[in-house]
């Protein structure tokens, strides 16, 4: 992906769509949201995830509503000391309207497990943006700024303890950084005061299957490992 098709701190004016995260909640037509990318999402609109997701279920803010089948808003606990955000919905996840459903997600799920992580109880699992791009190409630079204000929103009523971005599209869409995952992968950055660790996609593991020391499997053993020692840590204080 150039970097000039998206970056999530930069987009938020693209294709007309104004950033206004810091507009005042009670200033924004409420109705209006899911009907144009031009209204604002800002921080506090939504007071539980079930409203933001009827919302986001009659979506129409970008050009990926036509083409979708389902829209794709989450799945795992409201509570959950984990958030996984993803790219996008892919033809399975689309077909049946929840995230990491295909291959991925099975591959995904095993990882979890590993680490016992309950994908019902432990983990909140979203994507950058809700509906399937095309061919599954990556988001524009607009249909990301649409979707923005959904993902913050979801962010702040999960309340997660940390963060773990799957693939480059999820790691410059929330912290803006360019660099490639297996540079930055494992690492520990901040975020709004969260913990926040890029990691492998699950699509990336599955074409490169090797277990090998130093193969990405090996490294993702690494960094689940060490995300279920800080939650660990982080939830005993």
């Amino acid at each position: 992906m150039a970097d000039e098709q998206f970056s999530l701190f930069n987009a938020g004016a693209a294709d007309g769509i104004a950033d206004k995260a810091g507009a005042d909640p009670s200033s924004v037509d409420f109705e209006a949201i899911p009907t144009s990318g031009a209204v604002p999402i800002p921080p506090g609109i939504y007071p539980n995830l079930e409203i933001l997701g009827t919302h986001c279920r009659s979506c129409q803010r970008c050009t990926l509503a036509p083409t979708r089948t389902n829209v794709v808003v989450s799945r795992g606990s409201p509570s959950a000391p984990v958030l996984i955000i993803g790219e996008g919905p892919g033809q399975q996840e689309d077909e049946q309207g929840l995230p990491f459903v295909g291959k991925s997600g099975q591959l995904l799920e095993k990882i979890l497990e590993s680490v016992r992580f309950n994908t019902e109880t432990d983990v909140y699992i979203c994507n950058i943006v809700k509906c399937r791009p095309p061919d599954n190409r990556v988001p524009t630079a607009a249909e990301v700024a649409a979707c923005k204000g959904y993902l913050l929103e979801q962010i702040r009523l999960v309340d997660p303890k940390i963060i773990l971005l799957t693939g480059a599209t999820a790691l410059k869409g929330i912290l803006g950084v360019k660099s490639g995952i297996s540079k930055v992968r494992g690492q520990w950055m901040e975020w709004d005061g969260r913990l926040c660790m890029p990691i492998f996609h699950p699509a990336y593991l599955l074409r490169n299957p090797s277990r090998d020391k130093g193969s990405p499997k090996w490294l993702m053993w690494q960094d689940i490992q060490a995300v279920r020692a800080k939650v660990d840590e982080l939830t005993s204080r």
